[in-house]
């Protein structure tokens, strides 16, 4: 009961948060806020939306099997949201991009475009769909299988609250909530590693110490380069994941482009780029301090890193402070990053898909059928999991992102035009051909590929481009198309 209380109260800020910023709401409201977002909130804002319901959780757990070697990754971050900044911003800006998948259309055409669209909606409803699944199975697990709610009505509630207070002011409201979100997630995570120094008897000095002098804190590998966790391997692969689900992801560039100039937007994202370093620490220093908990009290540590967290915070054997910080952090954390998807889904079905801007009888259909099968997916994904969460994002995202990233290198890269018949299939066949070498690369040589299957699948996009394009366009074509 403490949690659903929880929920509802925080379900009702949001609520007063839509109510206000909605007012006189129409498309340019919805989609791009009317270009007048403050950068500092946008900045403060993404943080939270990038880091999802997914990190709260998961994040801690990985230190009892790859230590705090993720911080290579995080330091890839930084160099990718350089390279958005000062290499994709610019683009978008000056074009006037209501969606950066407009871009591909004037560049390479009509094909393209519609190719680029579709990836995206196809990565971003799966890959919402895993975040939001956190704090539905947790709500689930913790306080509705005991009352026989089904999972099906659990999700199906959670995701029409989001829908019910992102419908007026789409974008526009997010740019508020999303910074209240990012302040309710911060403060919970504080509060609990506060709660967790205190049930080991340490004060805050004792307990740095021991997090950096445990075993688990190691975070470079520069000695092992078949591991998935070599340092070259983490961090060129987080500065390309970066550019991939952020630079090309229209859910992470269109609260971007809701700054006031390309300035302010370049502010926003170098500021919140920088930010993910002493966040991810935080969440990993955590992990440890929770296993160092379990060995205190005797508990065995969960086979899936998933359940670090929730063992001790939504049980109460922490306090029942502990169970409302956990709650309000997850929620937090899973709102703001699937009511952007949601939002972001509908602009680009509305703009890319059926290139009616200004018809707010579609985008409020769109915004509703969206919501259905953003349930659905996630219901799917429920049914057919079996890996860690966070690892299952980013398989997604090496899979469904690759063309996206295929196409905008051709696109930036290159003065040559595509085959419009050519596209869809070269975007198709690129992950296929993906699966196939990293099957036949682990059978015969033991490799294993990380992250970096998702620069192989551009790669072969992009391969599969130059091959079936035509001549090299011009300059004044270029200029032309641009």
């Amino acid at each position: 009961m403490l949690i659903i209380l929880t929920i509802l109260a925080y379900f009702g800020l949001l609520l007063l948060f839509s109510k206000l910023t909605s007012k006189r709401a129409d498309n340019a409201t919805f989609f791009r806020a009317n270009r007048r977002s403050p950068w500092y909130m946008v900045a403060f804002g993404m943080v939270g939306a990038s880091i999802s319901g997914v990190t709260f959780v998961s994040v801690p757990g990985m230190v009892n099997t790859i230590g705090m070697t993720y911080m290579q990754t995080c330091l890839g971050f930084i160099v990718g949201y350089f390279a958005v900044a000062f290499i994709l911003l610019p683009i978008y800006y000056k074009l006037n991009l209501t969606t950066i998948y407009t871009y591909l259309d004037k560049r390479l055409g009509t094909a393209a475009y519609r190719t680029g669209a579709g990836f995206f909606i196809l990565s971003k409803i799966t890959g919402a769909a895993v975040r939001f699944y956190v704090v539905c199975m947790l709500l689930q697990r913790f306080v509705l299988d005991a009352q026989g709610i089904p999972f099906v009505i659990t999700v199906v509630t959670m995701v029409a609250l989001i829908w019910l207070y992102t419908r007026k002011g789409g974008i526009n409201t997010l740019v508020f909530t999303d910074t209240f979100q990012t302040f309710c997630m911060f403060t919970a995570l504080i509060l609990i590693i506060w709660q967790v120094i205190g049930a080991l008897g340490m004060s805050p000095i004792e307990a740095i110490r021991a997090v950096a002098a445990d075993d688990r804190s190691r975070m470079f590998v520069f000695d092992d380069w078949v591991s998935k966790q070599n340092f070259w391997k983490q961090f060129v692969s987080g500065a390309f994941i970066v550019v991939v689900m952020t630079g090309l992801d229209q859910d992470m560039m269109q609260k971007n482009l809701t700054c006031k100039s390309l300035r302010e937007a370049q502010k926003d994202m170098c500021t919140y780029g920088f930010a993910f370093v002493p966040a991810n620490l935080l969440f990993l220093a955590l992990g440890v301090l929770l296993s160092m908990l379990s060995v205190q009290r005797g508990v065995s540590l969960p086979e899936m890193g998933d359940e670090l967290l929730p063992l001790f915070a939504a049980n109460g054997s922490l306090g029942l402070s502990v169970v409302v910080f956990f709650t309000i952090g997850v929620v937090a954390a899973s709102f703001s990053s699937a009511d952007s998807a949601l939002t972001a889904l509908t602009t680009s079905v509305c703009v890319d898909l059926y290139r009616r801007p200004n018809d707010e009888r579609l985008r409020k259909r769109t915004h509703l059928v969206m919501a259905a099968l953003f349930a659905l997916f996630i219901l799917l994904f429920r049914a057919f999991n079996s890996t860690s969460m966070l690892d299952a994002i980013y398989i997604l995202c090496s899979y469904t992102y690759g063309p996206l990233l295929g196409l905008f290198a051709y696109a930036l890269f290159t003065r040559r035009h595509v085959s419009g018949k050519w596209v869809l299939p070269m975007c198709v066949i690129a992950p296929i051909l993906c699966f196939v070498v990293e099957k036949l690369v682990q059978h015969i040589s033991g490799y294993r590929f990380g992250y970096e299957l998702l620069m192989l699948n551009g790669a072969l996009t992009f391969m599969g481009l130059w091959l079936t394009g035509n001549k090299a366009a011009s300059n004044n074509q270029i200029i032309s198309n641009i």
